[in-house]
């Protein structure tokens, strides 16, 4: 077991070495790019990976306060369910309106795998493995869809 202490260094290691690993990847549209922390362009819309002692996921967060804008929100990434899978090249799991952490309702669509654990520097290949073609499509498939979501920001 690690002290809090141990757990946020490692993490916070696990993520430095991901982002050296995938920093002289540049975005879609040519441009360098902070892949561990994406800047969506929008409130509320978020790509997040996380890295637990068992599992880890990535994928697409909508945070959004009202339930009703977040569910316009999830409706519009409905309308590109065909494309964002094609661009993964996989389906992920889609939920609307459960609760992240700290109970808010949040609506994701996402991929998981496990076990897997950020403690274990054994593990890191599987993770870098596993977040960076995902993240990459991701950026991909938003630097294409971005605009069907203006008349939401």
């Amino acid at each position: 077991m690690y002290t809090k202490e141990q757990a946020s260094q490692l993490r916070q290691a696990f993520w430095t070495a991901f982002g050296q690993y995938i920093a002289p990847h540049p975005s879609a549209e040519g441009l360098k790019i902070n892949w561990s922390n994406y800047k969506t362009g929008i409130k509320h819309l978020y790509f997040r990976m996380r890295a637990e002692s068992k599992s880890a996921s990535i994928g697409i967060e909508i945070t959004h306060p009202d339930a009703g804008i977040q569910e316009l929100f999830f409706e519009q990434f409905l309308e590109l369910r065909g494309y964002l899978h094609e661009t993964l090249g996989e389906e992920w799991e889609w939920e609307l309106h459960g609760a992240n952490e700290f109970g808010e309702t949040v609506s994701r669509i996402y991929k998981e795998i496990s076990p897997v654990n950020v403690f274990n520097k054994e593990d890191w290949p599987a993770l870098i493995s596993f977040f960076k073609p995902r993240i990459i499509a991701l950026d991909e498939f938003w630097s294409d869809a971005q605009y069907s979501f203006d008349a939401l920001k």
